[in-house]
């Protein structure tokens, strides 16, 4: 696989990252706030986190993979490098709201030790709602 390498506020992101959204989300969210953190393997897939050292917690925004990556460990490799990056930076707390639908999603996170935690009624746009995770570092 392809090097993760981390990103940081004031990180101009590549033209890739767009793209990954784009063909991911169907919307591009664009610069990071000066809060957030970006894992990304080139056109591959991306893990986005709004980061708050303070608090010692973070939440993951966006976990993203390349259609032709997918069922290659993109997802896994991008989640773990990430999460051992943010135990570095001293959190200890990590959240995540994920369609209930997206079973993939919900597997992987459930194999790197996520929890359910609750669920957000009605969270997204078309009234799907969100199951909430959290995993202590």
């Amino acid at each position: 696989m392809t090097r993760i390498l981390p990103l940081g506020p004031g990180s101009e992101l590549p033209t890739w990252v767009d793209a990954l959204e784009q063909s991911c989300f169907a919307q591009v969210w664009g610069s990071m706030a000066e809060h957030e953190l970006l894992w990304g393997c080139g056109e591959k897939g991306f893990a986005r986190w709004s980061v708050y050292p303070s608090l010692g917690e973070a939440e993951l925004l966006r976990i993203a993979v390349a259609p032709a990556s997918r069922r290659e460990g993109v997802g896994r490799a991008l989640l773990r490098v990430s999460v051992k990056g943010l135990r570095e930076l001293g959190i200890v707390e990590a959240r995540l709201e994920v369609r209930v639908s997206n079973k993939a999603a919900r597997t992987l996170y459930e194999s790197e030790g996520w929890k359910v935690q609750g669920l957000r009624r009605a969270y997204y746009r078309d009234g799907e709602d969100a199951a909430l995770y959290l995993i202590k570092l």
